[in-house]
């Protein structure tokens, strides 16, 4: 039997500068699923960053795309159209401003809360693609959006991001195969108990 395919593409902003950005943990959690299941190497595919996993019964490609976070949906749309995936093999990881930091929520569709990443990839491919959507709290004032989700996470913040990501690539599998209540349960779990819920 033929194995399901998805891709899972990680957003952010590609060179050593933006590494830290808080922009970045979707990056940041590529990596961190690539490092829990021993994916590799990345190679340059699809205006991105793209290596093959195997994900319990899941195939899957994991993208970051390097196009800069406003034509995310060039890189993600070019691997759509050669995968042949529909939009419910497709999960997009990204920074979320509205929800706080180290939560984590999974959800298909809906808007796009301003996300330049998630608004060319809609534009690109359709909207009902699934999100998990990484807190990073909110600065308190639109003013501040553009250099708080461009700044570095502090180094007591990178704590929580490690945590979080960790957990989400060590349940990936549960997302890769739809069981999205199971994976939000135990990254929260995972997060409380590193004392960071």
């Amino acid at each position: 039997m033929a194995r399901l395919m998805i891709l899972i593409a990680g957003l952010g902003n590609p060179g050593a500068r933006h590494a830290k950005n808080r922009h970045n943990i979707g990056f940041m959690a590529i990596e961190a699923i690539a490092r829990a299941h021993r994916v590799g190497p990345f190679r340059s595919r699809f205006q991105g960053l793209v290596a093959d996993a195997s994900l319990g019964e899941t195939r899957a490609a994991l993208l970051m795309p390097q196009t800069f976070m406003n034509d995310s949906g060039r890189s993600v749309g070019e691997a759509v159209r050669f995968y042949k995936l529909d939009l419910a093999s497709v999960i997009v990881i990204h920074d979320e401003l509205d929800l706080a930091p180290a939560k984590a929520r999974v959800k298909v569709g809906g808007g796009n809360a301003g996300h330049n990443g998630l608004r060319s990839i809609t534009a690109h491919i359709g909207n009902d693609y699934k999100r998990l959507r990484l807190g990073i709290g909110h600065p308190g004032d639109k003013s501040l959006v553009y250099p708080f989700v461009l700044g570095d996470f502090s180094k007591e913040e990178m704590r929580w991001v490690e945590v979080v990501c960790e957990a989400a690539a060590r349940s990936i599998e549960l997302l890769a195969s739809a069981e999205d209540a199971s994976f939000q349960n135990k990254v929260h779990l995972a997060v409380a108990a590193a004392g960071f819920e």
